[in-house]
């Protein structure tokens, strides 16, 4: 379960020029759960899992108590797809500028700034597959649920400021909300590179649920019988 609307309205600041993509404060309460997924110190791998299942549009964070928090994704078109496969995540760049791919469709695009507003960059990138693939918010949250990136995974700018903050704290960077609130006042541009990496699932869609074995209703065969004749 995500975060509803009401309960990210307390806007930080002007971190953008448009009031849709202004990051509001996730409550204490969140926070607070945030804490019991970081790691041990000597971990090697994050104590979450994500999972995107590109047929249904949503990302699925499983948290180490087993609690999943869905969100809606834009994925790749037809064209320019996501990729599948298996990944990790050990690094987020917190206001991103943006640089046009080499790829026809970016020609004739020009480089953007962090606090540009024709940034398509919004809040944070983060990486599952360096250095061309991540989840990153947008200005189009109209096209959360469809087919419309060029292959990364668009969000919500308060979702993937929370999954950020999220993935900080499991990946063993100290670095609280408070930090994620001045960063995006600033403005400028900071990566981050996670201790601990996090897992990453794409599929193309949900497995099918296992089979239920059915309970062994056979009869047994009875056994061979002997007629005795009655005298």
């Amino acid at each position: 379960m995500t975060l509803s609307r009401s309960s990210r309205r307390r806007i930080i600041g002007a971190a953008f020029a448009v009031p849709l993509l202004a990051v509001a404060i996730i409550p204490a309460s969140r926070q607070a759960a945030w804490r019991t997924i970081v790691p041990r110190a000597d971990a090697t791998e994050s104590a979450i899992a994500l999972e995107a299942v590109l047929g249904d549009r949503k990302l699925h964070v499983t948290l180490a108590n087993g609690e999943v928090k869905t969100y809606n994704v834009a994925i790749g078109t037809r064209a320019y797809p996501t990729p599948t496969g298996q990944f990790t995540i050990s690094r987020i760049i917190w206001n991103p500028g943006w640089v046009p791919p080499n790829s026809k469709w970016a020609r004739g695009k020009k480089a953007t700034g962090p606090k540009d507003p024709g940034n398509p960059m919004k809040v944070a990138k983060i990486f599952f597959k360096q250095p061309d693939y991540y989840i990153h918010g947008t200005g189009h949250v109209e096209s959360l649920g469809t087919a419309a990136s060029h292959g990364c995974l668009r969000m919500h700018p308060d979702e993937v400021a929370e999954l950020g903050a999220m993935l900080m704290q499991a990946g063993g960077v100290s670095h609280d909300w408070d930090w994620v609130k001045r960063t995006l006042r600033v403005g400028d541009s900071r990566t981050i590179n996670l201790k601990q990496p996090v897992r990453m699932t794409v599929r193309a869609s949900r497995p099918p649920p296992a089979p239920v074995a059915e309970p062994d209703t056979a009869v047994a065969a009875p056994s061979d019988t002997v007629l005795i004749p009655v005298s």
